[in-house]
């Protein structure tokens, strides 16, 4: 009897960031060591704020709601207001996650996609946008441009702003435009904004759900926020997604079937997170101190940053292929990724975390600028 096993496995590419492990050997051979700045994960303290909440909420013998505790969802609703300027989010419209992966993986199975759906995901993107779609099967067209696509009519665009890998923020005129294209073509919108709150140049990052971005309704919109980057929650693995009231609510009712429930102490955990602003902007400092002396350091060493207005990273460039650049910084124990793991646009690109440690980001600006 033939057998099917391995044929989701079959769909997908091998995994990126595998292709690191020879760099990160030769970066460990230096006398001081390596220093990471390939992989965006935080590094400092959960906020003491979140720890107190999930040990208090830690004696939790049932189940969880999959839709999130009432407590949670306001807390969300209220960030978004505050922060974002989106009032008036209906607190059950916003539904938790665990972790935003999760959603972003999940999400064209999650909305019935298959063979013949189409989901366009930018130039330069965060790899599981495709990853998603292969597992359902569904045909991937990576493109900056939404009237370059013709008479092709998508079923799922995602958007990112700030992006992930180059940090570009897309204003609210822009994103005005691709909600309208959308709409007459008959698409939806996810909007990956779990960088939202890292914005370092020029405006603020809007959502997907401003005003001034969606006419005032939220249909076909998605919006996906995330605590790992904001709070240093990543190995809390919580987010939430609101937007279109439909969507939302069949994606709550298919995570209730497939048991997709955030624990109940984490969700104590995330609302006090949501709730609190003041850690926020010390980490937003932090990391604002890391990616100014970073930027002197690689520039100094001959690299050209390019957008990298938001997010956690810089986007640079020695007019070189990228792992050419990946290579030469490994001789000096200093790990970044390579663009072309973001898309074959990025192939004379790196990317480079300021998610290190203070003494860290010195050791690299003293290899580099010193």
């Amino acid at each position: 009897m033939t057998t099917r096993r391995g044929t989701v496995a079959a769909r997908l590419p091998d995994f990126p960031w595998d292709k690191l492990l020879p760099t990160r050997r030769r970066a460990a051979e230096h006398p001081d060591g390596t220093v990471d700045l390939a992989i965006g994960t935080p590094i400092d303290p959960t906020p003491a704020v979140v720890r107190d909440a999930l040990a208090a909420a830690a004696d939790s013998p049932g189940y969880p709601p999959a839709a999130g505790t009432a407590e949670l969802r306001a807390a969300a609703a209220g960030w978004l207001a505050r922060r974002a300027g989106v009032e008036g989010v209906d607190p059950d419209r916003v539904l938790p996650l665990i972790g935003t992966k999760e959603l972003i993986s999940t999400l064209p199975m999650l909305l019935g996609l298959g063979p013949g759906d189409i989901v366009v995901i930018p130039e330069l993107a965060y790899p599981t946008y495709e990853v998603g779609a292969r597992l359902v099967g569904a045909d991937v067209v990576a493109s900056d441009s939404l009237v370059a696509l013709g008479p092709t009519r998508p079923a799922l665009v995602w958007v990112n702003s700030p992006s992930n890998p180059t940090g570009r923020v897309l204003p609210a005129e822009h994103l005005a435009k691709v909600v309208a294209w959308a709409r007459e073509h008959g698409a939806l919108i996810a909007s990956d904004e779990c960088y939202l709150e890292c914005v370092w140049e020029g405006p603020p990052a809007v959502s997907v759900l401003d005003p001034d971005v969606c006419n005032g309704s939220y249909a076909g919109l998605l919006a996906v926020h995330s605590l790992s980057k904001r709070s240093n929650l990543a190995g809390y693995r919580c987010g939430f997604v609101t937007g279109d009231p439909d969507l939302v609510a069949g994606l709550r009712l298919a995570r209730r079937h497939l048991g997709l429930l955030p624990p109940g102490p984490l969700q104590a955990a995330a609302r006090a997170a949501w709730d609190d602003d003041p850690h926020a902007d010390e980490q937003h400092a932090r990391y604002e101190r890391r990616r100014d002396r970073l930027r002197v350091a690689f520039e100094a060493a001959g690299f050209r940053i390019d957008h990298s207005e938001g997010a956690l990273y810089l986007w640079a460039t020695r007019d070189e292929p990228g792992w050419d650049s990946v290579a030469w910084l490994a001789e000096r124990g200093i790990v970044v990724a390579p663009g072309e793991l973001y898309g074959p646009a990025g192939a004379r690109h790196v990317r480079i975390a300021f998610t290190a440690t203070d003494e860290r980001v010195d050791a690299a600006y003293a290899r580099l600028a010193g």
